[in-house]
């Protein structure tokens, strides 16, 4: 058994053994919090283990293994339940999939990383459906602050290497007063620090009596109090120290599944749980792409992991994490991060060539292992994270066959991190973000995973833009209309090969990414149209720009735009060619008639809860 032992700190009931709704959590009852650590044992020689970058090297115990210790959260019914476990892979230490799967809306104090009160239920529907739900520590850097998830990793004493960070200051997250690098500094080793406007411009070196090092592990600007200007790419190449063994954080979650699926005698689901689901959003999603990419959904005894396994937001991407001086919470963007490692070949579940190394390949490993699959994007990752070649070959000429075990979603006319009560302020861009909430699609897409991997029932066809229908185009080519006030954008971000990382050469890119088409309102038109696009009030993206300090011309980090329609024809602007709400509806009541048919419509080819209608 991978994990040797787990360690509980505490134990308690979820909100008190509170009823939900006048009722309990449906036929589950109850629910009860239990929070630790688990104890886990890797075998270097294990076939299961060795595509890990430097666990060769990593120090054993006494029996030859390479320990570690990961922190975990569950939630589970205190009655019996259903046998089913919803594993929710952290995304830098929070717990994304009870805000997003029970509509929970934006509080002042972010993700409730410890769920104990039943607004932290939000309407409550995993809860309703009697999953087992668990949470697990993969990166060794991640935040442990208010219930942060983290894990223990052994480091390569003595190994150095000369690598690089990139920091921008106030694009995720409040401005940087200094910078910390991922790594510690080799004292007295040389060091260049460098800043420039825009990714291709030539860096402007930062003099020596200009910044400083402190504790091995963090940048200052000099004189002291000097804040990082808005609007500049700072980078330091410099020779780091001790790197974790970081693809642990792979098997960490593998074998805390595998544990919680087994009959060891401390297994508090005690041997119940029959399926297994993992999901993941943005760098989670990313990261279960890889762990299915890299073999990790079979364990060490050769068992399968996870069932089924529903991915958001994650784009072809991966998570650098699996290689010495790993840094995972990078996420590469057009302006920030362009050249760290993200988008490992091969995307697609189809099998393509690449046309970078001439390697063929596929992400699933067709080895009896894998998961069923279901992947949704936003229109953020089709303009930002090339998912566009999820579905099509490398050099975007046309569409493929996708496995039978997989479906692909955009939810359309939706930004990347959109959910209930998301701000549409502009904050960083140019125009008003797009509040429009992804949320019920992904609602439905559980349901319907969790209904294939239990009685086999087949989920909904895929719904994306193809090239076959022109649903999908070149960025360039995209007939967008001209709207008073609006900036547009012009180009997607580009895809381009995984090379030196410490030391990129920018070439021309042998990928192509592919956007949706829209329609005569800017909406667009494939994909699933949840109500507010199928019958919609305003014009919803999946980009934006940025605007100054930041450069203007390079799309705004992950974040869509909105313009509502104008009320009636008397207050639309007359440059702005799309009809008012008025022209378009008879009444407000045949606007509700529309949208009820839309809701309607969807919930009957299953891609709509009822509830959510």
């Amino acid at each position: 058994m991978a994990i040797s032992g787990i360690t509980i700190t505490r134990r308690e009931p979820f909100a008190g053994g509170a009823t939900f709704g006048g009722a309990t959590f449906g036929p589950a009852g109850a629910y009860e919090k239990i929070v630790g650590v688990a104890h886990g044992e890797l075998d270097p020689a294990n076939p299961a283990n060795t595509v890990i970058a430097g666990l060769d090297r990593a120090p054993r115990n006494a029996a030859g293994m390479v320990e570690y210790d990961t922190d975990f959260y569950l939630l589970r019914p205190i009655r019996d339940f259903g046998g089913k476990l919803l594993f929710d892979v952290n995304n830098r230490g929070n717990k994304p999939m009870l805000p997003m799967l029970c509509q929970i809306a934006p509080g002042p104090d972010g993700n409730p990383n410890d769920p104990s009160t039943l607004e932290d239920a939000g309407d409550g529907l995993l809860f309703r459906r009697g999953y087992a739900m668990a949470w697990a520590g993969w990166d060794p850097d991640a935040p442990r602050a208010n219930h942060g998830l983290s894990i223990r990793l052994p480091a390569l004493a003595g190994v150095e290497a000369e690598i690089r960070d990139e920091f921008v200051s106030a694009t995720r997250g409040p401005a940087l007063e200094r910078f910390r690098l991922s790594y510690a500094a080799v004292a007295g080793a040389p060091a260049r620090l460098t800043k420039r406007h825009l990714p291709d411009d030539p860096p402007t070196e930062i003099p020596a009596d200009g910044w400083r090092l402190v504790d091995g592990r963090l940048v200052e600007l000099l004189p002291p109090g000097t804040q990082p200007e808005l609007g500049q790419i700072y980078e330091i190449t410099y020779r780091a120290r001790d790197p974790w063994v970081s693809g642990i954080g792979y098997a960490a979650q593998r074998d805390v599944v595998g544990f919680l699926r087994s009959d060891a005698a401390d297994n508090p689901l005690g041997g119940a749980i029959r399926q297994a689901i993992g999901f993941g959003i943005s760098q989670s999603g990313r990261f279960l792409r890889d762990f299915v990419r890299l073999g990790f959904n079979r364990d060490e005894a050769g068992r399968q992991v996870f069932d089924g396994v529903l991915t958001h937001t994650g784009g072809i991407g991966g998570v650098f994490l699996n290689a010495l001086f790993a840094q995972p919470n990078r996420t590469r963007s057009g302006y920030q991060d362009r050249t760290m490692p993200e988008n490992f070949f091969p995307f697609s579940t189809a099998p393509t060539r690449d046309p970078a190394t001439g390697l063929e390949g596929a992400l699933l490993r067709h080895d009896g292992f894998d998961p069923k699959l279901i992947q949704s994007n936003t229109s953020t990752e089709y303009w930002q994270k090339g998912a566009s070649l999820l579905s099509t070959d490398p050099a975007g000429r046309q569409d493929l066959a996708l496995a039978e075990t997989t479906r692909l979603f955009l939810i359309a006319s939706t930004q990347h991190a959109g959910r209930a009560g998301t701000p549409s302020l502009p904050g960083n861009c140019q125009n008003a973000r797009n509040p429009h909430s992804a949320a019920p699609a992904l609602r439905a897409l559980l349901v319907a995973l969790d209904e294939w991997v239990t009685d086999g029932t087949p989920p909904p066809a895929s719904r994306i833009p193809r090239i076959d229908d022109a649903t999908l185009v070149a960025a360039e080519a995209l007939n967008f209309p001209r709207l008073p006030g609006f900036a547009v954008a012009g180009a997607a971000t580009p895809v381009d090969p995984q090379g030196d990382w410490v030391h990129p050469v920018r070439a021309p890119s042998p990928y192509c990414a592919l956007v949706p088409a829209v329609d005569a309102d800017g909406n667009e038109t494939a994909g699933i149209l949840l109500p507010d696009i199928a019958v919609p009030a305003a014009t919803l993206t999946g980009w934006n720009l940025f605007k100054a300090p930041f450069p203007a011309c390079e799309l705004c980090d992950r974040d869509g735009s909105s313009l509502a329609f104008a009320l009636n024809e008397a207050t639309r602007d007359p440059a702005d060619p799309r009809p008012s709400l008025a022209a378009r509806h008879a009444s407000p009541t045949a606007f509700v008639s529309a949208t009820r048919e839309a809701a309607d419509a969807l919930v009957a080819d299953r891609l709509l809860l009822a509830e959510d209608a």
